[in-house]
């Protein structure tokens, strides 16, 4: 049966899935090939797609990278890999490059899923993409702004906070996006290509008030350098180019829109004798789902507060986290899933409708077997929860209709 299903499937396409799980076990080609008893150039000719693998090297080359057989085997995307489009746009050393490679592997790997799962499902992502923004030669603020204001009205968001700015670049826009753990000093990770679309990874191990800047920083690039790969981390550049200087920018602009921030600086200065205190600046920053310093910086941009402000508390020693608690400020709701909801409801569709096995859905998801099955439970629990909400919603039109 192996043998058969080996003769079938597209050598090159093997090969490729092969050697993306070799590297992101972190093995050599050398490695892979002492374990599976052959030379490296025997090795190099199977991830090329010129050797045909054999039933048994392909069951030991599964067990040495910790997948099973049905991960190679089973129809998948033909996705163009996502690393040559970094390793091709960006610099770094060598230790950096080891940091980030896996993360980058990693979010291809999860966008291929999802691929795969909207192909099982016959669901596509629906994609609401805008065409690209011109940006060239025109000043960086205002038209920084400009495009803020203008997505927030192409996706129906006025000007007040965006709770849920996850769910709202996936479901309003069509975007993949995960968050996955990597080294600090990394943010984020965006690419594109014509088969996943927009792709973007978020550093799972921030804060979420920094995981929101960096989505929104890394949406401004789908929108104005969507051909461009970008990995962002800090201390990158000794001179930052206009593209990061205008996605800073519309990120500011797009979570913390003037015409509101202003009024609620009006509003809460007039309730306090025209004082706009230190709690007002922890509660806004929570309102708008920012990091403290930025909405500082935001407010003495805009001259509202004293320049130099944020400075100021920094210098005192001030304790952020301890003056959040303090003022019994809940924490900004944590999208600790690596996977995101749509995601989540196909993968459990397709485990019920016996598309995949459970072994396949826990992969997908991240987890082990046993998370598995309790993520299975809450989604199957939280689906049931909206189909009964919508069975009163209907019984509510039927009996209007019928009186």
């Amino acid at each position: 049966m192996a043998a058969n299903i080996l003769d079938t499937i597209d050598r090159q396409q093997l090969g490729k899935s092969l050697k993306q799980a070799r590297e992101q076990r972190g093995m050599t080609q050398a490695d892979a090939a002492q374990e599976l008893e052959v030379s490296r150039t025997t090795l190099v000719a199977i991830e090329n797609g010129t050797r045909r693998l054999k039933p048994a090297e392909l069951i030991t080359l599964a067990r040495t990278y910790g997948r099973s057989v049905s991960d190679f085997v089973r129809p998948r995307p033909v996705v163009e890999p996502l690393e040559v489009q970094f390793r091709a746009l960006y610099r770094r050393t060598q230790e950096e490059q080891a940091a980030i490679e896996p993360v980058v592997l990693r979010l291809q790997q999860l966008c291929e899923n999802y691929l795969e799962l909207e192909q099982l499902m016959g669901s596509p992502l629906p994609q609401n993409y805008p065409a690209e923004y011109d940006v060239e030669e025109m000043p960086i603020e205002p038209l920084a702004e400009a495009i803020a204001t203008q997505e927030r009205q192409r996706l129906g968001l006025g000007d007040h906070p965006i709770q849920q700015l996850r769910d709202t670049l996936e479901a309003n826009v069509g975007l993949r996006i995960f968050y996955l753990p990597m080294p600090p000093k990394f943010s984020e990770i965006y690419s594109y290509n014509p088969e996943l679309g927009g792709c973007l990874g978020i550093n799972s191990n921030h804060p979420e008030e920094r995981r929101r800047w960096s989505l929104a920083h890394g949406y401004l690039h789908f929108l104005a350098h969507r051909y461009k790969a970008v990995v962002d981390f800090d201390d990158q550049y000794q001179r930052m180019p206009d593209s990061e200087k205008l996605a800073e920018a519309f990120a500011k602009y797009f979570l913390m829109p003037t015409s509101s921030l202003l009024k609620q600086f009006r509003d809460r200065s007039g309730s306090n004798k025209g004082k706009f205190t230190q709690i007002d600046l922890f509660t806004l920053a929570h309102y708008y789902g920012v990091s403290v310093q930025a909405l500082a910086f935001r407010l003495e941009e805009m001259k509202c507060i004293p320049t130099g402000t944020w400075d100021n508390l920094h210098s005192r020693g001030l304790k952020v986290r301890s003056v959040q608690q303090q003022l019994n400020l809940q924490d900004i709701p944590q999208l600790s899933d690596m996977t995101p909801v749509h995601y989540q409801h196909l993968a459990i569709e397709a485990l019920d409708r016996a598309l995949i096995t459970e072994g396949q859905f826990a992969k997908f998801l991240g987890v082990n077997r046993l998370e598995a099955r309790y993520i299975a439970e809450q989604l199957r629990e939280y689906s049931s929860g909206i189909l009964d909400e919508d069975r009163v919603n209907l019984r509510e039109v039927a009996d209007v209709e019928h009186q």
